[in-house]
C-alpha cells in the first residue's frame, strides 16, 4: 500500500464516489483511480466501496474504518511536511487564512502587517467565503488557521477558541428620522426597511433571532456578504442598516451616517479562531494567533490541540 492510493480512495470519498471528478481534482485517469483504489482493497482483503457495475454506489462498513485511518495517516503526512518545513526553513513560507470578508476587511490588516514586520520572508494567502467554507478550508488544510463568527465551533474535527466579542451597529443616513433617537427599539427597526448580512454571514442568526422573540417581522430590503454594499445602499436610502461593529469603527469612512449600538438589541457575537485537530503549527502561524489575542499564545493553543482544557474565557 502506498501514499497514492490512500489519497485516492480520500478523494473518492469527497467527491461523492464520482471517479471522474477525482482524477481531475488529483490530475490523473480516471482508470488510474479505479485501479488503485482495487489494488489497495485487494491488500487488505477487504471491500472499501460496494459497486454497481464499475460505478462506486456507497462506502462500505470496513470502508468507514479505512478511511478514518487514512485520514489520520494523511493528516500526519501533512505534519510531517510541515516540521520539515518549519526546521529547514524557521522564518519563511505561506501563512494560508480562511476567513470571511469582513475579518478580512476590518479585522486582519493590522496583525498582517505586525506579522508581516515580524516575519518579512513570510507571505500570506487570504482565502474568503462563507463560514461553513471557512470551516472546510481549514478541515482541507486549504488554510492553517479560520477566523470567523458562526459554524466553527460545529465541526469536532476543529479546535476552536474565542478570539474577541462584538455587538451589531444600526447604520443611518444623516437626516433619517430615527437619526434623532439615541436609543433604537426592535419595533423602530422593524417598521424600515433593513439593510443587512446574507443569513449564513456575520451574525445573522441572532439579528433574526431576536426580532423573533419579539414576534417581529422585519421588512428585509436587501441581503449581503459585504459590510461596505450594506453601508453603500443605506446611504442611497434604500434603507436602514445592521452591520458589525468593526465596519462603523472611526476610521473616516463613516461621516456622513448616524451610527447607534444594537449590542442590547441583537446581543454579543464572538468571533473564533479554528484550527484542525492534531495538526502541527508552525512559528509565524501561533505568532498570528497571538497577534489576533495576546492570550492566544503558543502554550495555550497547544494543550487546546492536545484535547485538554484551556480555562480561557474573553
Amino acid at each position: 500500500m502506498n501514499l497514492h492510493q490512500f489519497r485516492f480512495v480520500q478523494e473518492a470519498a469527497r467527491r461523492n464516489l464520482n471517479l471522474t471528478e477525482a482524477a481531475k481534482a488529483l490530475h490523473t485517469s480516471q482508470p488510474g483511480v479505479s485501479k488503485a483504489i482495487i489494488e489497495l482493497e485487494e491488500e487488505l482483503g477487504v471491500e472499501i466501496f460496494a459497486r454497481h457495475g464499475k460505478r462506486l454506489k456507497r462506502i462500505t462498513e470496513p470502508g468507514q474504518h479505512v478511511l478514518k485511518s487514512i485520514e489520520l495517516i494523511m493528516r500526519e503526512v501533512g505534519n510531517l511536511k510541515r516540521i520539515g518545513e518549519q526546521f529547514s526553513a524557521q522564518d519563511s513560507g505561506t501563512l494560508s487564512i480562511a476567513t470571511t470578508h469582513t475579518q478580512a476587511r476590518y479585522v486582519l490588516p493590522v496583525p498582517v502587517a505586525k506579522l508581516r514586520e515580524a516575519y518579512p520572508k513570510v507571505n500570506v494567502s487570504l482565502h474568503q467565503g462563507s463560514p461553513d467554507q471557512v470551516a472546510r478550508m481549514v478541515l482541507d488544510e486549504v488554510a492553517e488557521i479560520g477566523i470567523a463568527t458562526e459554524s466553527l465551533s460545529d465541526y469536532a474535527d476543529l479546535v476552536t477558541l474565542p478570539c474577541y466579542e462584538w455587538q451589531h451597529m444600526v447604520v443611518l443616513p444623516v437626516g433619517h428620522p430615527l437619526a434623532r433617537k439615541e436609543r433604537l427599539t426592535l419595533e423602530d427597526l422593524a417598521a424600515e426597511p433593513i439593510i443587512t448580512y446574507h443569513p449564513s454571514f456575520t451574525g445573522r442568526t441572532k439579528i433574526d433571532t431576536a426580532f423573533a422573540h419579539k414576534s417581529l417581522t422585519p421588512r428585509i430590503a436587501l441581503e449581503a456578504i459585504d459590510s461596505d454594499v450594506i453601508k453603500t445602499y443605506v446611504r442611497l436610502g434604500l434603507g436602514i442598516g445592521i452591520v458589525a461593529e468593526m465596519a462603523v469603527r472611526e476610521d473616516g469612512t463613516n461621516a456622513d451616517l448616524v451610527v447607534r449600538p444594537g449590542g442590547y438589541l441583537f446581543g454579543q457575537n464572538v468571533a473564533r479562531v479554528a484550527f484542525k485537530r492534531s495538526a502541527y503549527l508552525r512559528n509565524f502561524v501561533l505568532k498570528f494567533a497571538e497577534l489576533l489575542n495576546e492570550r492566544l499564545d503558543r502554550n495555550l493553543i497547544a494543550r487546546a490541540l492536545a484535547g485538554q482544557s484551556t480555562d480561557y474565557e474573553l
